[in-house]
């Protein structure tokens, strides 16, 4: 697996108990996964001769983010290391713009969006405005991930037309999109062999805060099951039509006129964590089956409501003093982290909380994951604010 952070680290829990031998490339002895996997190797995934030297020996080469260069997953594949996702499916996740066109020539909802050229950027979203109106969602096409590289503007006035001149003189390429006037987002994780099997989970609701996703809940309360099952099958037509190897976490719109998709993962996602204890087969279980081409595990929810709250660093770096109030509050919280140094808004694990009753079982996810970022319920920091 390419790349060292969280993804890769729990991935490597999952591969203990299916006896395989897990290798990651990690950019540092300090990245989460380092400090787990024995055969950690600590180089750029971004250098050819890196990833080259890495994949000797590798039955199959995957991913724990989308930064690795498609020319260079490309070399891979010419040199007979079997790359899943390939770079052609990879291409999807990696750039927004290859993901919109794409999606729209298969006749997928998707927000209306055009590229923003370097030659007339300000005429092209004056135009644009026109016809769907303020405000404008910027995206740089490539690199942005968790809130960065996404600007709302809510006006063309000085200061748009200076940030857009900047980021294009900083070689940023940009596209616009419009603003989704949503309901709530959601998630369909869907996983693809080799082999052409494919299994879904159940759809998602995500909660996002500044950018970042806080909290998901399994199964999306209220989404009927019609909705629900059109989600998992535009999933799971997607993967097929893109010939994912893996999972592919599809992050849609809910709106009055119907889902919207916004983006494309092509690995374990944020959305999937609940799955470890609130599914039969864990995502990071699932991923490893797929691209070794092992029969798919079941999807099988293990209670009626998961929730994942995800844990961000606070002003205080001392999380592992108050594992024991959030132990002995509640023994069935199921705590996650990740290895990383605490900083503020930093996602350094996650919580998750099962059971028959929603309300309950999302509070007792919000109170271990408010606590243990803040040493207080979030609800009382809340209201003291």
């Amino acid at each position: 697996m390419a790349g060292g952070g969280q993804l890769a680290r729990m991935t490597q829990q999952a591969a203990i108990g299916l006896g395989v031998s897990l290798r990651v490339l990690a950019g540092s002895a300090d990245d989460s996964a380092a400090k787990v996997v024995s055969r950690a190797r600590i180089g750029d995934d971004r250098s050819l001769d890196d990833l080259l030297s890495f994949a000797r020996g590798c039955d199959v080469v995957t991913f724990d983010h989308e930064h690795v260069p498609g020319s260079h997953i490309q070399k891979l594949e010419s040199s007979g290391v079997p790359c899943r996702p390939g770079s052609a499916a990879l291409a999807h996740a990696q750039d927004k713009l290859v993901m919109r066109e794409r999606l729209t020539a298969m006749d997928v909802p998707c927000p209306a969006y055009v590229h923003v050229p370097k030659s007339a950027p300000l005429r092209t979203l004056e135009d644009f405005a026109r016809d769907h109106g303020f405000p404008l969602v910027i995206k740089a096409t490539r690199g942005g991930y968790d809130g960065k590289g996404v600007w709302v503007l809510d006006a063309l006035d000085g200061a748009a037309a200076g940030l857009i001149d900047e980021l294009l003189s900083q070689g940023v390429d940009l596209m616009v999109e419009e603003h989704v006037p949503f309901t709530r987002e959601l998630a369909a994780v869907v996983a693809r062999s080799p082999y052409g099997q494919g299994a879904a989970y159940p759809v998602v609701e995500t909660v996002q805060e500044g950018g970042i996703c806080v909290e998901v809940i399994s199964p999306a309360p209220g989404l009927p099951a019609g909705a629900a099952a059109e989600a998992q099958r535009l999933a799971l037509a997607v993967a097929a039509e893109l010939d994912v190897v893996g999972l592919l976490a599809v992050e849609l719109f809910e709106t009055r006129a119907g889902l919207l998709v916004n983006e494309l993962a092509m690995r374990p996602h944020n959305s999937g964590h609940w799955t470890i204890e609130g599914a039969r087969t864990s995502q990071f279980e699932q991923h490893l089956r797929a691209v070794l081409d092992l029969p798919l595990g079941s999807t099988e929810p293990t209670a009626p409501y998961t929730v994942m709250a995800n844990v961000l660093g606070g002003d205080d770096p001392d999380v592992y003093s108050r594992y024991i109030h959030v132990m002995a509050h509640d023994p069935a919280v199921k705590v996650h982290m990740y290895g990383k140094e605490p900083r503020p808004g930093r996602k350094i694990g996650h919580v998750t909380a099962l059971g028959d009753d929603l309300a309950d079982v999302r509070e007792r996810a919000r109170h271990a994951a408010g606590y243990l970022r803040w040493g207080t319920r979030m609800k009382e920091r809340e209201e003291r604010r």
